[in-house]
This record gives C-alpha cells, structure tokens and sequence, in this order.
C-alpha cells in the first residue's frame, strides 16, 4: 500500500479554525443587515491567537482603558485571599476558559454558569473550588468541553446601561471598522439576527486612523448620554490604539457600560491577535494557553505544521489550502471522512513530514492515509522522503495512497520505488480518492470482524 497524501481537508478546518466569535455572526447572521450596509464577511484560512479575560483585561488597564479592578488566581485558596484583599462583599468570580457563552455553561462539578456573583471571600473560594481544575461545558465547546485552570476575581460594578463594542478588520472596507449597540450584555449575534438596526458601524481610514470625531459619532449612535459621551469616545480611541499596536484582529468589549457614578467603562473584553504577526508580537504570543488547545496542535505548531484534528478515518496530508478544500471535497464525494487537516505548507524538510504522519496517527481513528501534493514551491522528493522515513520509523501498517505531481515529481516516484515499501501510488486524484476511501472501508470491515488485513502491492 502507498501512502498517497491528498491535501483535502481545509474545507473542515476553516470550519472549525475559528472560535464562533459574536463578530463573525454580526456580519453574517442576518442576510438583510448585510445587503442594507454592504458587509461581506469572508472566512479566511488564519488562525488567531486568542487570550484570556483578565490578560486582555491587563492591556486595557495598561493602556489607560477604564476597566474594573481583578486579578487572576489558580486555587481556592488564593481567591479567598484576593476577595478579602480588596476590602468588598460584593465581587463577581470568573472562569478563565476560551470559549463563548461561559454565563450559561455547566461544569462537570455540577455548577451552572462560569461567571459567578459572590458576597464574600468565603463564598470566592467556595465558588472558584468547583471552577478551578474543572471543565467547561458550552455551546462553543460542544462535549470535550475546556478546562478551567484559573479564575478571575474582580470587583462588581453597578451599570446604569450596558452597551455593546468591537473593532475588527472588514475586507469591504479595506481595513478596520467600528461596531457598537445600545443593547450589551447580550448575546450580540441575537440582536444582528433580530434586530440589525440597533448595531451601527464606522469604518476607519487604516492610513489616517481614528478620529475623535468618529469616536464621538458612534457613542451617540449607540445612545451614550451626552454628559459621557466624551468619556466613551475616550475609551474608543484607547481601544483602537490597543488594536493597532498589538496586531489585534478583534476586540470585544461586551459590556461596555456607564456605571452608578457616571464613568464608562470596560466590563469584559475578549481580543484576538492576527497569528501573521507573531513575529513582531513575541510577548503577546508567549501569553498563549495551550491547555485550551488540541495537544496535536500543539505538536503541530511546534513543528511549524497547520493542523486540526476532525472525525473521520482518513488521514491527510497536504499542501495549499485550496487543493486540502477539493482533497475534502472528494474524500467526501465518495463516501469517506476526512480525520485531520495537515497542511506542510511550501518549505517542508522530510522530518516535518515524518512529524505530519506521527500527528496523523496519533490519532486512533485513522484507517488509511492520503497525500496529495501539488509540489510548486514543495518538491515533491523531499516529500517522498518524508514519506519513506516516517513508514520506516513509526512501521506504519494502515494503507497509504500517495498522489504527487509537480516539481521533482519523477524523483518522487523513483524513491519511493526504490524504497520496496507498500506505498500506493496513483496520479489520478479522483482514483486516489476513491482508492483510500475503498481501503480504509476494508481495514474498517476487518477490524469489526477481529481479522488481521496485510496489504501486498501487485506485482
């Protein structure tokens, strides 16, 4: 059998490569908002950093962003301490998981809801003890759930009137746009579908950048009263400053209230960074919670590897996005299920590719493997040696069906010809597909029947 990485399965991670961030539903949720203000929202194959609450909370502060007073603890113990510290009865308790809709999660301690109001430091650490070590069950989790190793204690604040912000990049616009509502606190992608006219828009000039005018502009769109409406404008400029400086491609604030004494503030805010700017950003991206993620993914970045791991029993190599789309597109086409997205990217050595198959079969569910490389910048013999190594190395038994074209490509087949490995190669893609799909039904069937399959190639 011949490993044959087909590059296929974008398609499935551009689908779950995002947190389903209220941004993305506000531009999207509702066809009527988007033809009446001409908003596109177009996914794209990046990835972004996102951080916790209370770190997000810390750049706000740093930046002079008026924002309640917390701090981040990791036991029970430290929370009661911290709540007794600031002196107050009234505090709220936070868990630190990225995901939406924590308010109307569930852990599996049992306790409902990851965002807790409590009236002493008793009560913190009482709270924090069912929080802290426990997962997180939401919408956006589904039944994995996220573990929450911290939570964030801070003071309560009594808002007058909660309101709703956000910067975020908009390819209509060809840079940054302002977005706000009168109705915050609430689910943000509820009010786009409901009601799309209580959200307002302001897009910014990325050369000229924000003016106070335009700051002033929303804050009364979204219903400031007048003798704070400077106040928020204040706050927005900060804000837009934070999302220049730092590479964000989103700030969330949500809500941005007016307190019981007349001051705006920050209540909550979630950022997410543009992953093309980790170079320049070291510091922000040395902040990430990789207990959030997918081990494998971990692994991957690593290696400097894209994964993301999916349910299917085909595992898949590939290079180029658009060529992993139409890989998944045909994997399903003939009744297979795409298990990863790999992408090696344009400048893979052969021990990155080795790295590509131990994270693919890492993963239990894969029956059989496809390859497909375009090989354009990527050669194709440093992946076929790639491929020797790892079958060697890791004495992989699953079928591998390998479809290489391009660069290099007759080397390729020469190595791997060479090798007297059981490497299925086939330079057809939608033979290769249909090959894999045909193979890992057969290891599929012989392990439901307790059978031992050996795979020859043909002589």
């Amino acid at each position: 059998y011949i490993l044959n990485i087909t590059w296929y399965s974008v398609l499935m991670f551009l689908r779950n490569l995002f947190y389903n961030t209220a941004i993305s539903q506000v531009f999207g949720a509702a066809s009527g908002m988007l033809s009446v203000h001409g908003f596109q929202h177009n996914q794209q194959q990046r990835r972004n950093l996102s951080l916790h609450e209370y770190l997000s909370m810390g750049l706000l502060k740093d930046a002079g962003i008026s924002v309640p007073k917390g701090q981040a603890v990791r036991t029970p113990e430290e929370a009661y301490a911290v709540a007794k510290a600031f002196g107050s009865k009234d505090l709220v308790v936070k868990a630190q998981v990225l995901a939406g809709g924590r308010g109307k999660g569930v852990f599996e301690s049992g306790l409902k809801g990851g965002v807790k109001i409590v009236y002493s430091p008793e009560e913190a650490r009482d709270t924090s003890s069912k929080m802290i070590g426990k997962k997180l069950y939401t919408k956006q989790t589904g039944e994995k759930g996220r573990i929450c190793n911290q939570v964030f204690v801070c003071e309560r604040r009594y808002p007058r009137r909660e309101y709703y912000f956000a910067i975020t990049l908009e390819r209509s616009f060809q840079g940054p746009v302002l977005i706000g509502s009168s109705q915050g606190g609430v689910n943000i992608e509820d009010v786009a579908a409901e009601n799309p006219e209580a959200i307002v828009k302001e897009p910014i000039d990325i050369i000229e950048g924000i003016k106070r005018a335009q700051a002033v502009k929303i804050a009364q769109k979204m219903g400031f009263p007048a003798n704070v409406i400077e106040d928020a404008a204040d706050n927005m400029i900060k804000l837009y400053e934070v999302f220049i400086k730092y590479d964000a491609s989103m700030i969330e604030i949500n809500p941005m209230v007016e307190d019981a004494n007349g001051n705006v503030m920050c209540i909550d805010a979630k950022i997410n960074f543009d992953s093309n700017a980790a170079f320049r950003q070291k510091e922000i991206f040395a902040l990430q919670d990789w207990s959030q993620e997918d081990e494998r993914e971990r692994t991957a970045a690593q290696a400097n590897l894209n994964y993301i791991g999916l349910d299917g029993t085909i595992g898949c190599l590939v290079n180029g996005a658009g060529l992993a789309m139409a890989t998944m597109d045909i994997i399903k086409l003939h009744g297979g299920t795409p298990a990863n997205f790999l992408d090696v990217g344009g400048g893979a050595t052969a021990q990155q590719v080795k790295e590509a198959f131990k994270l693919i079969t890492s993963n239990k569910k894969v029956l059989a493997i496809l390859v497909n490389i375009f090989g354009g910048i990527m050669r194709c013999d440093i992946i076929a040696q790639g491929i020797i190594m790892a079958v060697k190395d890791l004495e992989l038994k699953i079928p591998i069906v390998v479809r290489l074209q391009g660069s290099k490509v007759d080397d390729a087949k020469a190595l791997i010809a060479s090798s007297t490995l059981k490497i299925l190669g086939c330079d057809d893609l939608d033979e290769a597909a249909k090959m894999v799909v045909k193979l890992s039904e057969i290891v599929s069937l012989a392990m439901e029947a307790q059978v031992d399959v050996k795979f020859e190639l043909p002589i």
